[in-house]
């Protein structure tokens, strides 16, 4: 199994109504092949160091990983995240 942990750090004119569109976007690529779990949800601490969506899914192996990574209903969805953000991190393991 492999983890993957991504946190989204979005443009301060980024709206709510945006966020909240990225946000089910992701929701929306949640049953793509080789996902054995997967949460997508809002920071709700909003400290300084916080970042504003975390997306952590789990994944049956590193070719699934690979495979979401390019699948055509993912890539729009991840330059979603690109335009609305100011850094994105990632970690899998």
């Amino acid at each position: 199994m492999l983890t993957h942990v991504v946190s989204f750090k979005y443009k301060a004119g980024a709206t709510e109504a945006q966020r909240s569109d990225h946000r089910a976007k992701l929701q929306g690529i949640s049953a793509l092949a080789g996902i054995l779990d997967f949460k997508v949800g809002e920071d709700v601490v909003h400290s300084p160091r916080s970042y504003d969506t975390g997306l952590v899914v789990q994944f049956r192996d590193r070719a699934a990983l690979d495979g979401y990574a390019t699948h055509p209903r993912h890539v729009p969805v991840a330059q979603l995240g690109r335009e609305l953000s100011d850094a994105i991190v990632a970690v899998d393991f």
